[in-house]
């Protein structure tokens, strides 16, 4: 009998050790699964459906959740920072398009982190973590809605999830495993909702690898939403299909005119493309080919958008003379650039100066120090900074028309690093918000679509359409979105394969073109060039040579862009940064000019051409130098 007591006790005790072993390994599964997205667990649930015949709500079944600046009542919104939140008082009511939303059958499980004030793009916050971007751990998940583009990337949101399951669910882990957060699976089709000013939906959309829009500005209601910058800022959201990104959009946009059409132009913006730091048709090439299956050659564009604005945005040569003194060229899309940060960052300072001043919170420094620089902005340069967005406007509105999209890439670089010196560097930040600025400038609207991988970091492209247009943009990626999945895998299938028997062929033709050079026919050489690349686009010489033929045409533009590819392909290539310096000295962008010749002096210091051209121009552009 004894025996048998004991017995009992062992296995009970066993048991006990079983269940407490089993708890802890699910508690940790479930906060590793989290990736840092959430930073609160809430339920919002829709209302009953209605009777048969009417129709079901349109959203029914699907969940998604917010970013921390979403007002929802009861709750505090703590806007990425502790000091925020400690210092406001719960909403006393839901945010328009939270309540939209939920009216439309969507169930809301949850608030995300973002940057600290909603302010930065990489997605990094010191005090709540920062999310764990699930496809490159070891990369910035981009911000500023970096917990949202995480939560749809990770598969946290299930929109196959009813509200009653939701509901148990979220019971089951409070009664069983009260200290954990309860943890809501979901399939692909997610969609999370943030605020994008200068990127916020974009660029974590493109380093998460799920699509993200943009609306057109003022299109969706910010009522209830904390302001980052008012002329700027627009409510997106996130998902993994194009057909739930629709459907949302259906919910929350006007109703289009005209009903759904299909593009009569596609515009490739040639200069924006040239900025990425891949090989540009990693990118470019297959939306080109998936535009000729849907729509046809004849629908496909090219344009140098900087010729472009510099034409329909005269308001830009004042604010570069203002900047520079006239002394120095530059490209139209970087001015946008810094056009936008002076916006952002002066608004954002408008709204939020007196809580900064009276609750002095620990910020980041250099946050900090851009504060204190925008003091010294005058009324007269916000002034001209707004009349170029309403000339951008204009502008892009112009140039599509109400049929036509844009194509730019999202973002030059690929994700960088976490806490890697890349993402202060100049040209990172420079680059970068060129890119963004087209779309927050002019109001137009813009989504992100993924295009897999590239040295095993997500690619994405960007298709952007007239202010107002948002559905026809929508109605557009439904219909190219699983060709240009499709056309991205063959490019990378195709590539792989023709490496090795391409790269035979386009050595021949690269001597030809070099034959052709030496003999001065320059347009046969670029066509023998242009054979080379197109065996073997990896071979920074082939571009270099082409950028030699022509400059002996007089084609800067085009010279200048083959070079920039050369050096993305080889940093070490000094060739490529003399003819890239001559291209700008013509172009007229000394500064980037005599930067060239400098370091190609630092590769190769005993280069007379490269010391005799840094030290000519140095002499007639002395100041700032």
């Amino acid at each position: 009998m004894a025996s048998n007591s004991a017995n009992l006790w062992v296995l009970l005790g066993l048991g006990l050790a079983g269940i407490l072993l089993m708890t802890k390994k699910f508690k940790k599964s479930i906060i590793r699964q989290d990736f840092g997205a959430f930073i609160e667990k809430l339920l919002l649930v829709p209302p009953p459906q209605p009777p048969p015949p009417k129709a079901p709500h349109p959203l029914t079944a699907l969940t998604f959740a917010v970013s921390d600046l979403f007002e929802i009542e009861g709750y505090v919104s703590g806007f990425g920072h502790p000091e925020w939140a400690k210092t406001h008082q719960a909403a006393s009511r839901t945010s328009l398009v939270v309540s939209t939303l939920v009216d439309g059958g969507a169930t809301c499980v949850g608030k995300t982190v973002i940057d600290e004030l909603a302010y930065s793009i990489h997605g990094e916050n010191k005090h709540y973590g920062t999310p764990i971007n699930p496809v490159v751990p070891a990369r910035v998940p981009g911000g500023s809605c970096s917990g949202a583009a995480v939560a749809v990337a990770a598969n946290l949101v299930d929109f196959s999830l009813g509200e009653l399951r939701i509901a148990s669910l979220a019971c089951f882990y409070s009664a069983v495993l009260c200290s954990v957060v309860p943890q809501i699976e979901m399939e692909p089709g997610s969609k999370l909702f943030c605020v994008d000013t200068v990127g916020g939906v974009r660029v974590p959309a493109g380093f998460c690898g799920v699509i993200g829009f943009r609306p057109s500005y003022g299109a969706i209601s910010k009522t209830g939403v904390l302001p980052v910058s008012a002329s700027l800022d627009t409510v997106g959201w996130f998902a993994k299909d194009p057909n739930i990104l629709r459907r949302v959009g259906h919910v929350l946009l006007q109703p289009a005119f005209g009903g759904q059409r299909s593009p009569r132009q596609i515009i490739m913006a040639d200069d924006c493309f040239q900025l990425l730091k891949i090989p540009v048709d990693r990118v470019a090439q297959v939306v080109v080919n998936s535009t000729e299956k849907h729509f046809g050659r004849q629908v496909l564009k090219h344009k140098i958008l900087d010729v472009y604005l510099n034409s329909k945005v005269p308001s830009l040569k004042e604010f570069h003379n203002k900047k520079t003194n006239g002394e120095v060229k530059t490209s139209s899309i970087r001015l946008l650039a810094h056009v936008m940060q002076l916006l952002h960052r002066y608004e954002f300072r408008s709204n939020h100066e007196e809580w900064i001043n009276t609750e002095k919170p620990i910020l980041e420094p250099d946050f900090s120090a851009q504060m204190n620089e925008i003091m010294k902005i005058s009324e007269a340069e916000i002034e001209l900074c707004k009349s170029i967005r309403e000339e951008m406007c204009l502008a892009i509105n112009s140039l599509l028309k109400d049929d036509g999209i844009l194509v730019v890439p999202t973002m030059a670089y690929l994700p960088p690093k976490l806490d890697g010196k890349e993402i202060l560097s100049e040209e990172y930040q420079s680059s970068s918000f060129s890119l963004l600025s087209i779309a927050s400038l002019s109001g137009c609207c813009q989504v992100t679509v993924p295009l897999g991988y590239y040295d095993k970091c997500p690619v994405s492209v960007s298709l952007i359409a007239r202010h107002g247009n948002d559905r026809f943009l929508l109605d557009t990626l439904q219909t190219m979105y699983a060709s240009l999945q499709e056309q991205a895998e063959t490019h990378v299938k195709s590539k792989s394969r023709n490496t090795d028997s391409g790269e035979n062929s386009a050595e021949m033709a690269k001597e030809k073109g070099n034959q052709a050079f030496k003999e001065k026919q320059w347009k046969k050489a670029i066509s023998y060039y242009n054979e080379a690349i197109k065996l073997n686009d990896k071979n920074a010489t082939y571009y270099s040579n082409r950028a030699a033929a022509y400059l002996e045409l007089g084609s800067f533009h085009q010279a200048e862009a083959d070079c920039s590819e050369a050096i993305n392909l080889d940093r070490k290539n000094v060739k490529a940064y003399l003819r890239r310096g001559t291209a700008r000295e013509m172009l007229g962008y000394y500064k980037d000019a005599i930067e060239d010749f400098k370091y190609a002096l630092v590769l190769e210091p005993t280069n007379k051409r490269a010391s005799l051209s840094a030290e000519r121009l140095r002499k007639v552009f002395p100041v700032g130098y």
